[in-house]
Parts: C-alpha cells; sequence; structure tokens
C-alpha cells in the first residue's frame, strides 16, 4: 500500500484513501458438472430452448414456404435470364422480359381455365338432382336409399345449398371464409411474384455474399459447386417445365381430335399438373379421360389409351432426351423424394422435393463422394 501511495505522488495525483482488502474468504470448489441436478437443469433448459425455436419456425412455416417457393422459380428462370443477358440486355431488362412473359403465361391460365371451370360447376350443381333422381332408376341403389335414406339426404343438401347460394360460402367457412381464403392466396401469389423478382434481380451479388461466408482457401471450390447447383437446378426446372408443353400440346392435340370441349382448357391444366412428380400425369390423365366420358365411353377408351401411350413415350423418349444435360435423378431417389416433400409441404413439398434432390445429389458427387474415393 506504501509502494502505491509513493507513486501516486510521482506521478502528481493525490493519493486518496485506498480501503485495505478484505477477505472474503477461500474460493470454493467448482461446480460438479456430472451431478444429477446440474445435468437435468441444462437438459431442460436446453429443450424449452429448442421447443420455443420449434414453435417459432412452425408459426413462419408458411413464410419459408414462399420463400423456399420464390428461390426455385429464380433459380429455374435465371437459365432464361443468363440467356437474354449473352444477347447483350442488362440483367434488369433480362428479368422484365422473363417476369412479364410468366404473367402472362398466369393470366393466360386464369382466362382460359377459370371461366369453362366456373360454368361447368354451375352445370353440375345445378343438374346434381336430376342426377341423383337417375340413381334411383338402379334397383339396388334404391334399395339402400329405401334403407338408409342417402340419396334423399344429399338430395335435400343440394336443394338446400342451390335454392341458399350457400354451397360456395360453405366450402369455405362462411362469407368470411371465402374473403380469407382469396386475400391469403392474393398475397401469397404477390409475395412469391416480389421474392422471384427480387431474387433474379439480385442473384449474382446474394450469391457472392453468402461465398465470402467460406474460408477463402475454399471459397473459389465452394463457388463454383454452388455455381453449379443454381445451374443444374435451373436447368432441371426449365427441362420440366418444357417436358409439361409437350404434354399440354399433345391433350391439346388429343382434345381437338376427339372434339372434346375446352381443348385449350384442358391443355392449360395439364402444363401445370404435369410439373407435379408421380401424380401429375394420373391427375391430368383423370381429368381429360372424365372430359371424354362426358361425350361418349368410346371416346373416354381411346383418350385413355393414346394417354398412356404419350406417357410411356415421355418416359422413355422425351424425357431422356430433353434431361441428358441436367441432373439425372435415379427414379427410386424421385419417388422418395417426392414422398417425402408431399408429407412434409404437401404438395408444394411434392414439386420442390425433386430439384432439391438434384442439388444433394450434386453435392454427394462432388464433395462426399471425391473424399470416400480417394480415402
Amino acid at each position: 500500500m506504501a509502494k502505491i501511495r509513493g507513486v501516486l505522488k510521482k506521478v502528481g495525483v493525490k493519493p486518496s484513501k485506498v480501503e485495505e482488502s478484505v477477505d472474503y474468504g477461500d474460493k470454493g470448489a467448482p461446480l460438479n458438472m456430472q451431478h444429477p441436478f446440474y445435468f437435468g437443469f441444462l437438459a431442460a433448459s436446453g429443450a424449452l430452448v429448442a421447443i420455443a425455436l420449434l414453435r417459432a419456425l412452425q408459426s413462419a412455416s408458411q413464410v419459408f414456404v414462399l420463400i423456399i417457393i420464390a428461390l426455385f422459380l429464380a433459380m429455374g428462370l435465371n437459365p432464361t435470364v443468363e440467356s437474354l443477358q449473352s444477347r447483350k440486355l442488362s440483367r434488369s431488362a433480362a428479368v422484365s422480359v422473363v417476369v412479364f412473359i410468366a404473367i402472362g403465361i398466369i393470366a393466360l391460365f386464369a382466362l382460359v381455365v377459370i371461366p369453362p371451370v366456373a360454368s361447368q360447376g354451375k352445370d353440375l350443381l345445378e343438374s346434381a338432382p336430376q342426377l341423383l333422381d337417375s340413381l334411383r332408376n338402379n334397383a339396388t341403389i334404391n334399395q339402400l336409399n329405401n334403407d338408409y335414406g342417402f340419396i334423399d339426404s344429399l338430395e335435400k343438401k343440394f336443394e338446400e345449398w342451390i335454392s341458399d347460394g350457400k354451397i360456395v360460402s360453405g366450402a369455405f367457412g362462411g362469407v368470411l371464409g371465402v374473403g380469407r381464403t382469396v386475400l391469403s392466396g392474393a398475397f401469397s401469389a404477390l409475395t412469391v411474384l416480389v421474392l422471384t423478382l427480387y431474387f433474379l434481380t439480385s442473384l449474382p451479388s446474394v450469391t457472392k455474399i453468402f461465398y465470402r461466408l467460406a474460408p477463402a482457401s475454399r471459397r473459389a471450390r465452394i463457388s463454383s459447386i454452388g455455381d453449379a447447383i443454381i445451374s443444374r437446378v435451373g436447368s432441371f426446372v426449365g427441362s420440366q417445365v418444357l417436358i409439361a408443353a409437350f404434354a399440354a400440346l399433345f391433350v391439346f392435340a388429343l382434345a381437338l381430335a376427339l372434339k372434346l370441349p375446352y381443348a385449350a382448357a384442358l391443355a392449360m391444366v395439364i402444363l401445370f399438373v404435369a410439373l407435379i412428380p408421380l401424380i401429375g400425369h394420373f391427375i391430368g390423365g383423370s381429368i381429360v379421360i372424365l372430359v371424354a366420358l362426358t361425350q361418349s365411353p368410346s371416346k373416354a377408351l381411346l383418350a385413355l389409351i393414346l394417354y398412356t401411350a404419350y406417357v410411356q413415350i415421355e418416359n422413355f423418349i422425351i424425357t431422356p432426351r430433353i434431361m441428358k444435360r441436367a441432373l439425372a435423378i435415379p427414379g427410386l431417389v424421385t419417388i422418395v423424394a417426392a414422398l417425402l416433400g408431399t408429407s412434409l409441404l404437401g404438395l408444394v413439398g411434392g414439386v420442390l422435393a425433386v430439384p432439391i434432390a438434384a442439388a444433394i445429389l450434386l453435392i454427394m458427387d462432388e464433395v462426399v463422394f471425391k473424399k470416400t474415393d480417394n480415402a
């Protein structure tokens, strides 16, 4: 203490009264981290944090789904943007052209498909009582109706819906449910459109930012792998769209040849459902066959045969030729990815699962398998 006062005097600082150090006792033994109470407390705290994070992610799951959809749409449109850039267009101009074309296709789909679907739906509702009356001509069904009265109950419900005009509002949970559904769908579509536009415009700069997170010694390799993933996924999505376009053209020609109603609407429906893995052509074929069945059973049988033949041609000739530049995915991986994606995120997950599987396979080919082969 005297030495400290002497030093303070030499430097010209007036020494203040320094309290004597107080003995607070000896330092105790460290906590026993193996103690059951300590372990249980840490485990419970970790579980609570994990549950809170999972609930937060669950509440924001819809936002993440929209972001993933927009990201993959941007990857799918990116090759077209780069192709326009190679023709001396700026990226913003190329993005504008691609987005306007995409919006035009969606608007054409809405204009072509929605009116006939609404008209046919109205006709079906109006003719529903007559269809139920025709069921009574079948002796077995009529006997079941006499025993259980299910046809009478359905007929009464249809009459109430048609007379009160409540079928649409009832399907969506009332008038407020209709408004909520429409607003939610419009907001989701607008969000995906805006995010896709931003992703397309800033995709190169965004990828550079993420690449800088990697160490400098590995940045070049990670950048090349990341660019390859974006290119492969974009090529895969673009190839799927081209295959779906061929299917739409075939259905359009088939509808014209068989003189089916709403040929353009059927083609636009096939253009979108053909993008769904595994069940896309099943849904599209069912729609085409049902429309043909309204004309005659022979037309429905012919549509079934021709559509099945086209699916085989697509699987064994068209798809391999178009996909030869994209990432080849084994059939088993496609099925498993589509099943997992559908179980996790529904229809959207089924559509996005195959491009995600393509990206994972590329990473495994470039990173995992090379390490195991050299081990």
